[in-house]
């Protein structure tokens, strides 16, 4: 048994229970889908999922395409993510032999260190040479960190140029896998080169927005709810957006208020449908980035007027001190899913390599409520207690039972990841006047 499922503390789970069982009912038609799918468009060569579970609804809150905390994975599934690396490696470079892995430049932050390892030794075992190769102008030769955790070992080696290719040394292969998110825009040495990068440089923080995204998943869970013959509601968070504002001059800030307003009024209405007794909110946040900054919690109209200026400071700026001049005003999910004696705050994020889903983790915060974001200072992680792979349900138990509750975090976490096919996808169409 590999750990336990948090509690479901909420009564209102029925629309859940419908939808769990539609899946099971329906599972050969949703999986049948899938497959249509990536014909169609191709999946991103990784991706992590946020998810909320508020029995009522269970539905994504982000999508990172370069994600890092593959160290806070069940290590019993790492032959899964060996097996979907091979898959994902051969999808994007068929000849490919070795693989150059360019990180953050986080080299102080010990946690994402540890991600970079377990990310090296998966995409060794999977039977590629792979090398690190830094950003961090400060790094001039191959460098030694010793990994203050696991005691692991990480050799950062300087990114060189060398006409259209990037290399370490003597490496130079055909395919460079990014783990960082360029938020602060596409470093010039990676620009023009003639190998194959993935995630694709437009897929980039720089450039990509989470209402793109949603936009893009709104219409994947509408064709997904005639497939399982359920309201698209269940597994898609209202939105809406507000493209040119300044928290500090207070710019902008009618449109965040006029907004929230309309998207309050939309989810009291599918309360209301739903028999949900309770209190809709509203999760105000940056249009890009990540690490959980420019994220707040609004229950009315009022709380955008009244931002002190404290918060105001807080919702201005994004990671890399990237000033943000959107915003996404998304239906806040309630995640009645709870952790350990003490009953702290959890969700599920799941983790998917090639078309895979390969693991997750609960993402647990003791200082954060149910409405609240839990990507914080407090927060740890509990892997997922996946007994399977979870990409098919149990038939022979019940709809709530564990591998059924995991097959359905699978399920909506790779309708995310359609969507960010269909997002890379667009990156490569001509653009029409």
């Amino acid at each position: 048994m590999l750990g336990t499922i948090p509690q479901l503390s909420t009564a209102n789970t029925s629309p859940l229970l419908k939808f769990e069982e539609q899946l099971i009912a329906r599972s050969a038609d949703i999986e049948a889908w899938f497959r249509s799918q990536w014909l169609k468009t191709p999946p991103p060569f990784y991706c992590s999922v946020d998810l909320r579970n508020a029995g009522f609804k269970l539905a994504p809150v982000d999508t990172n395409l370069f994600p890092g905390g593959f160290n806070n994975l069940d290590e019993n599934f790492s032959s899964l993510c060996v097996q979907a690396i091979q898959s994902a490696v051969e999808r994007s470079c068929p000849t490919c032999t070795g693989v150059l892995l360019v990180p953050e430049n986080h080299t102080r932050n010990k946690f994402y260190l540890e991600n970079v390892a377990t990310l090296f030794e998966l995409i060794r075992e999977a039977g590629f040479h792979v090398r690190i190769g830094t950003l961090l102008p400060e790094i001039k030769e191959p460098t030694t960190l010793k990994l203050e955790i696991s005691g692991r070992e990480l050799v950062l080696e300087p990114l060189v140029r060398d006409g259209d290719r990037v290399k370490v040394g003597d490496f130079s292969p055909c395919l460079v896998l990014l783990n960082n998110d360029l938020s602060a825009g596409i470093p010039p040495i990676l620009e023009g080169i003639k190998q194959t990068i993935v995630p694709p440089l437009g897929a980039g923080w720089h450039a990509r927005l989470k209402t793109q995204h949603f936009g893009y998943y709104r219409d994947v869970t509408a064709e997904f709810g005639k497939i399982a013959g359920i309201d698209s509601w269940w597994v898609d968070p209202l939105f809406r957006n507000c493209g040119e504002i300044n928290f500090m001059k207070r710019e902008g800030e009618e449109c965040l208020v006029s907004n929230v307003e309309l998207l309050l009024e939309d989810i009291r209405e599918k309360y209301a449908e739903y028999g949900i007794a309770e209190e809709p909110f509203v999760i105000v946040k940056a249009d890009a980035g990540t690490y959980g900054m420019g994220v707040m919690t609004v229950r009315s109209a009022n709380d955008v007027r009244e931002m002190n200026r404290k918060a105001r400071t807080h919702m201005s700026s994004a990671k890399e001190g990237r000033e943000v001049t959107g915003a996404i005003l998304q239906e806040g999910v309630h995640t009645f899913e709870t952790w350990g004696p003490d009953n702290h705050t959890a969700e599920p994020v799941v983790y998917m390599i090639d078309r895979f889903v390969v693991g997750g983790f609960y993402r647990v915060n003791e200082k954060r409520g149910n409405q609240e974001n839990l990507n914080a200072p407090g927060m740890s992680f509990k892997p997922l207690a996946f007994e399977s792979c979870c990409n098919h349900p149990d038939l022979s138990q019940q709809p709530d039972a564990k591998p059924n509750r995991f097959y359905a975090y699978g399920v909506v976490a790779r309708l995310a990841l359609v969507a960010a096919a269909r997002e890379i996808a667009a990156l490569s169409r001509p653009v029409t006047t």
